[in-house]
């Protein structure tokens, strides 16, 4: 008997029971390219099944009620990571719908509790580490919750929101539009590093099968741009492409890659390609001087880690930042913004030590954390900094 994600069934009854009842439906999605395919594949999942949306326009600063779904996403440099109380402030006007998390909310328990109370059923789609208990949501499908039978554990969001899409638009769901969610899906698994094999593997091959023969605008673009000429494999164009798409640039509340991905026509995508890839260029610069920093000051330091902030590092590019000095010291690295009262850092492990593992014997230090085991996330009171770091390089030294 093939086995299933644990309540994907469940969430789809509810959510065909929104859209019959034309209830208020919010997409809560993180902003990195797995939350953002996610977000795509389901709204426009919830479109094919009747359900509507009210969209932002990306030449005026209202919205512009066109259907009845929202589609939001936390700002990680203002807000912070996951589901955020600035970003439940700001849509408690819906507070009678349904709020969909999409690649975050795992370890959100008070913003889930903040939720409940004001008015929301929370349904939660992650594939991140399990901590210590789950969030009090109505429904969570995470193939890494206890009882969850499904035998590859591996998958992104993305994969998971694919295999919900399925299950939702059943016969619905054509071979054009099935192409063209396994795009996305690729491109999302490949962004996040999850690992090439049992369904991601399959979804990988099958979607950058579809993709060189995409209809998606913001697709078109990146493989018909001179930029990218000097790139003849579709990999190559694709790690290029996952780059550029990971800058940060919003415009009213949407990440750069949900607008270009959702544009709607070539001359639309082209716009903002344009901006991405001027951006590109000065972010490679501004990387190269916070690496040049961090490496003068670990230059005499014998720790087991690198540990590094600063008010000035740009949190967009910590990631990449905390990624090269792991795969070139080949040591645990945590890099973070320091900010008034608090700091927001990133986290890269190499193969074999798992962040979310030695973060949670030192969670006392911290407000919130979670992740991958090879990369993840933390926030936490800069009075704790020091007490943070003692207690990691205490277990690593332990290990």
């Amino acid at each position: 008997m093939l086995r299933e994600i644990k309540n994907l069934k469940k969430a789809a009854e509810r959510i065909k029971k929104a859209i019959k009842n034309k209830e208020k439906i919010i997409l809560y999605g993180d902003a990195d390219l797995d939350g953002v395919c996610s977000v795509i594949i389901l709204e426009e999942t919830i479109q094919n099944l009747g359900g509507k949306i009210y969209s932002y326009t990306q030449r005026k600063q209202t919205l512009i009620p066109k259907f009845d779904m929202r589609v939001y996403f936390p700002d990680r440099e203002i807000e912070g990571y996951g589901i955020t109380k600035t970003g439940l402030n700001y849509l408690k006007k819906y507070s009678t719908g349904l709020l969909i998390a999409l690649d975050l909310g795992i370890g959100n328990f008070k913003e889930v509790d903040l939720a409940k109370k004001l008015g929301f059923e929370v349904i939660i789609i992650d594939h991140h580490e399990v901590l210590n208990k789950l969030p009090k949501a109505d429904i969570i499908i995470n193939p890494k919750q206890k009882g969850d039978k499904y035998p590859f554990k591996e998958l992104a969001t993305v994969g998971i929101v694919f295999k919900f899409s399925e299950i939702l638009l059943k016969n619905k769901l054509t071979k054009n539009l099935k192409n063209n969610f396994l795009e996305l899906v690729a491109l999302a698994t490949l962004a996040d590093m999850m690992p090439k094999k049992a369904d991601n593997e399959v979804f990988i091959k099958e979607g950058l099968i579809s993709f060189r023969n995409s209809w998606r605008p913001g697709i078109r673009v990146f493989l018909e741009s001179e930029y990218f000429n000097n790139y003849p494999e579709l990999t190559q164009k694709i790690s290029k492409i996952i780059s550029i798409l990971n800058i940060r640039d919003v415009e009213n509340n949407l990440p750069v890659s949900y607008r270009i991905l959702t544009a709607h026509s070539i001359k639309e995508a082209e716009e903002i390609l344009k901006v991405l890839i001027k951006k590109s260029e000065q972010r490679k610069e501004k990387i190269k001087k916070i690496l040049e920093e961090i490496e003068k000051r670990i230059l005499e330091k014998k720790d087991p880690l690198i540990f590094e902030g600063d008010v000035d590092f740009d949190f967009t590019l910590i990631s990449s930042v905390a990624s090269f000095l792991c795969k070139k010291y080949q040591k645990p690295t945590f890099i973070y913004k320091k900010l008034k009262r608090e700091s927001q850092g990133t986290v890269r492990t190499p193969s074999g030590i798992n962040s979310v593992l030695l973060m949670k014997k030192c969670s006392k230090n911290l407000l919130t954390y979670g992740g991958h085991p090879l990369a993840s996330g933390f926030r936490i009171k800069n009075k704790n900094l020091e007490k943070f770091k003692k207690c990691l390089i205490k277990n690593l030294c332990e290990k």
